[in-house]
């Protein structure tokens, strides 16, 4: 067994994992290492060659793969060793890493740990889809890594099941090689990607969009022949009588994604139901302390630039955490999802000062109030004119150490 140490560990070498190492870097910790599993740095930014990639973060629009280079290579700079083709296998309380690749097997004792695993994409067997089983489903992740990095088209005839905005981009990608969409296909009353997607990816190319509809039937024994299409009531139950079948060879899934936090449940830190994620505090700290969760992780996000701000702060309170200078818990109040929220991260407040809070809304609506509120003291209102569950809401907030608090949880709704 290898034994070795470090201030910052980074579990993951994604967008998010190389934001918060290079930022835990510039914090001043010392020994800062990436462990990630692929052979390559930058997660899923290889295969998006799509522009529109820090327009927000760094005033430039660029494709994935010029995204990635940039923290690659201010990484490269800052001296960030990278452990790629390693597999962490687990982690302990007391923050020691059991790692392994072709070199060995790794026990790194960290000072802190970053979570930045990201997440893996849902399959044909979370929609519970019946019928039989032939070549040419796939998902959107997958089929844009076949196209954009090896060069091999999925199909010709396509129906895409879900509107996230990977199926979104797909649907424009396929179109521009040739392939046929027949249509998106989606179970809401609404699209569940950005609304830019749906004009720049659909609207713009006149494939259609099916809202309050889904696949209720696979058919096609080698290759994929054909799905059966129905409407939805609004309890997505199938109308029975509304039946279509389309026929296709191939039939993406753009149903959502899952956090991967296999690591993060076996060592018994607290997740959150909604997200998936972890349960973490205005420093994205978890329940155990000194380790710290970003990314995709910790929620699924719209954009990458608003990913690698939060994934900044994580890298830069994970390093003050290794040098002793953390923030101490002065209180522990919880965050919880009011009236028309989904969910709230971060989840705990344990200290006075700025707070971020990220959150989704229930359903699309116009006009809406944001409240903050502990108890009946309104911390924090803001006006929003739209809000659909597709785009998250960031807002900031002071809270003061004159204010009062009382026992009750602080709680975000809209209205």
């Amino acid at each position: 067994m290898i034994h070795q140490q470090a201030d910052v560990i980074v579990i993951g070498g994604g967008p998010a994992g190389l934001a918060a190492a290079v930022s835990a870097k510039e914090t001043g910790a010392k020994r800062v290492v990436i462990i990630e599993r692929n052979t390559w740095l930058g997660g899923i930014l290889p295969q998006c060659i799509h522009d529109g990639f820090g327009v927000e973060e760094l005033g430039e629009s660029l494709t994935g793969p010029e995204y990635a280079e940039r923290y690659i290579s201010r990484a490269t700079q800052l001296n960030i060793e990278t452990m790629t083709e390693t597999m962490v296998l687990e982690f302990t309380k007391d923050l020691e890493i059991i790692a392994v690749n072709k070199k060995g097997i790794y026990l790194i004792q960290a000072g802190a740990i970053v979570l930045a695993m990201g997440c893996r994409e849902k399959t044909r067997w979370h929609a519970l889809i019946p019928g039989t089983r032939p070549s040419g489903i796939y998902t959107a992740g997958v089929a844009q890594g076949l196209i954009n990095l090896y060069n091999i088209m999925p199909g010709n005839n396509v129906v895409i099941l879900g509107s996230g905005d990977v199926g979104l981009i797909m649907a424009r990608r396929l179109t521009f090689e040739g392939a046929k969409v027949q249509g998106v296909i989606e179970i809401l009353p609404y699209a569940s990607g950005l609304p830019r997607n749906v004009v720049q990816c659909l609207d713009d190319y006149g494939i259609p969009l099916f809202l309050n509809h889904t696949v209720v039937e696979i058919g096609g024994h080698e290759r994929l022949s054909h799905v059966l299409v129905a409407q939805v009531d609004e309890h997505r139950n199938m109308i029975p009588g509304t039946e279509k079948k389309i026929p296709c060879d191939t039939l993406l899934l753009s149903l959502g994604l899952i956090p991967e936090n296999e690591l993060t449940a076996a060592v018994g830190i607290a997740l959150d139901p909604t997200t998936q994620g972890p349960v973490v505090n205005q420093d994205y700290e978890t329940s155990l302390r000194g380790v710290y969760s970003c990314g995709n992780s910790l929620q699924v996000y719209d954009t990458v630039d608003v990913l690698a701000s939060h994934a900044q702060k994580a890298g830069h309170c994970a390093a003050a955490f290794s040098q002793g200078r953390s923030n101490t818990f002065k209180f522990e109040k919880n965050v919880c999802a009011g009236k028309g929220v989904t969910y709230v991260v971060p989840q705990k407040i344990t200290t006075y000062g700025s707070i971020k809070l990220t959150l989704r809304a229930k359903k699309p609506g116009k006009k809406q109030q944001l409240h903050v509120k502990n108890g009946e003291t309104l911390l924090f209102t803001k006006k929003l004119p739209y809000v659909n569950p597709a785009n998250m809401i960031q807002v900031t907030f002071s809270l003061a150490n004159t204010m009062h608090l009382s026992k009750k949880d602080i709680e975000v709704s809209l209205q």
